[in-house]
């Protein structure tokens, strides 16, 4: 009967705690994000006109699998096979894992804490201690005892002043942050392969041009030593053509090697041995006359600042790190004030069985508690400094991100455009070198020029066709480059589930039970 009265009033006093719990969880202190607006131009000052509204939704509509615009089957598995295996995407694929983990650990501290205990045994106490006292329910003062005893503790942290809203929401933005940071990774790894995609198909071209000079130049030996036996050369022309036949054919050597060199890396983009794809990737794609095609040039896109800033994965992982940031002040400023809790302790001890459960066993306290931090020599004053220093400096790295993420468009825009007129040059001074050579080997048959015109002419035709490779390929490499820039290419790719599957046959009943 006497219980009862107490029953009620642990009843009134948990309610009391239940809403003040509630009061005082309403107040999350700290500065409110707001992101950092930047002023931007209207347009890039390296467009060669002003962008159309249908031609920048083309663009935005085009982003999203940019390589397709190479129209090149071959480069289009190859970006499928090393979004599937890259090791780095799958890499940053569990740090997301485990930032989603951070997130839930933070939100656990929201509920209360319990834990269970029960223990028992003997033990045994001296008797050769002065005054030593009777212990409660052993007169004879035995030194022996019996000790079963269960129980359990709980606590549960009012979060008055939000921090641990403001841990949660660190954390949340930090997901945010760590998913834009794998967006960032795909973006470079289509870089690097589309990059060495096209470095590749170059040398390939650079490769078939040097073996038709080798053509040529067996044609010029034959010729030599034909005009000798006519009596028409001499011994010098013969030995200059066979040593100018050498050197080109020393020349191969060094461009295969790029070809395995270049194979092997889009191999290991891929997920893959380095020696994978070699033998795939040195089959070279040849148009109906023969020659080695390279990859389609695409349209020159049309971009915005603003869709920049929306699209650039390391612009919005600074973003979002300045988000984090700012509400790690909020965790800083909540050290400041009053910490509650609510403390819950019950543990009976007996020592047989069948007293572990009587009234007189039983031990427990039930209160709240609140804790005010008076002096601490400044350390709590200090993190706050040290949390807006951080929320500053993210804030200046997120504008820096933005100055270098919007240069980045402008070279790349510039680069593509001067490169287009420096392959039409190349291209005219190609042809017009490959005129003179023939003339100079007509000429030289018929007697009428030296072999010294053939080989200058020669040599003349066969840096300018390099040339010309080597600057086709870098144009396709500034495409490459200016979409990279945009920010192009993770918005098509989803993110991968990432979330670790749970064996529940390996776990116990109780982890079943309150795994989350």
């Amino acid at each position: 009967m006497g219980s009862a009265p107490s029953i009620r009033r642990v009843s009134r006093r948990i309610s009391t705690l239940l809403l003040a719990t509630g009061l005082l969880a309403g107040c999350t202190v700290g500065p409110t994000y707001h992101p950092d607006r930047m002023k931007l131009p209207d347009a890039f000052t390296e467009t060669p006109h002003p962008a159309t509204a249908e031609e920048i939704s083309r663009t935005e509509a085009e982003m999203r699998e940019w390589w397709a615009q190479f129209h090149d089957p071959l480069l289009n598995r190859l970006v499928a096979e090393a979004i599937k295996g890259n090791y780095d995407l799958l890499i940053a694929d569990q740090r997301i894992i485990a930032e989603r983990a951070v997130r839930e650990e933070a939100a656990s501290a929201w509920y209360p804490q319990m834990d269970a205990n029960a223990g028992g045994g003997d033990g045994r106490y001296s008797l050769n201690v002065d005054n030593w006292p009777l212990r409660p329910g052993n007169p004879a003062n035995r030194p022996g005892a019996s000790i079963l005893t269960y129980g359990a503790q709980a606590s549960w942290e009012i979060d008055a002043f939000g921090r641990i809203r403001r841990e949660v929401e660190a954390s949340e933005r930090e997901i945010d942050a760590t998913v834009e940071g794998r967006r960032t990774i795909l973006v470079t790894l289509l870089s690097e392969l589309a990059g060495d995609y096209m470095a590749l198909r170059g040398v390939q071209l650079r490769l078939a041009i040097a073996e038709a000079n080798v053509h040529n130049a067996e044609n010029e030996v034959a010729m030599t030593q034909r005009l000798f036996l006519e009596g028409i050369g001499n011994t010098l022309q013969t030995a200059q053509a066979q040593s100018e036949r050498d050197s080109e054919l020393a020349a191969l050597e060094p461009l295969r090697t790029q070809v395995s060199k270049i194979s092997h890396a889009i191999g290991v983009l891929l997920g893959d041995m380095p020696g994978a794809l070699k033998t795939e990737l040195e089959e070279v794609p040849r148009d109906p006359k023969g020659d080695v095609r390279l990859p389609d040039l695409p349209r020159f896109p049309a971009v915005l600042p603003s869709i920049v800033i929306a699209n650039r994965p390391d612009i919005r992982q600074a973003e979002r790190e300045y988000a984090e940031s700012t509400a790690r002040i909020g965790v800083a400023v909540a050290q400041l004030y009053p910490h509650f809790s609510i403390p819950l302790n019950f543990n009976p001890n007996a020592s047989a069985m069948y007293q572990a459960f009587q009234v007189n066993a039983m031990s427990w306290s039930f209160m709240m508690m609140a804790t005010l931090p008076i002096m601490h020599g400044g350390r709590f004053t200090s993190q706050v400094v040290e949390a807006r220093a951080h929320a500053e400096a993210s804030r200046l790295n997120y504008r820096r991100t933005v100055l270098n993420a919007f240069r980045e468009v402008e070279d790349s825009m510039a680069a593509w455009q001067d490169d287009e007129n420096y392959v039409r040059q190349l291209h005219k001074a190609s042809g017009e070198s490959e005129l003179a050579a023939d003339r100079a080997r007509r000429l030289y048959g018929a007697g009428l020029t030296d072999y010294l015109n053939v080989l200058t002419t020669q040599r003349t035709m066969l840096n300018a066709q390099d040339r010309e490779a080597s600057a086709r390929t870098e144009l396709l490499h500034d495409a490459v480059n200016v979409y990279i820039a945009m920010g192009a290419g993770w918005q098509g790719v989803a993110l991968r589930d990432t979330s670790l599957p749970i064996d529940a046959a390996k776990q116990t009943i109780l982890a079943k039970a309150f795994s989350r």
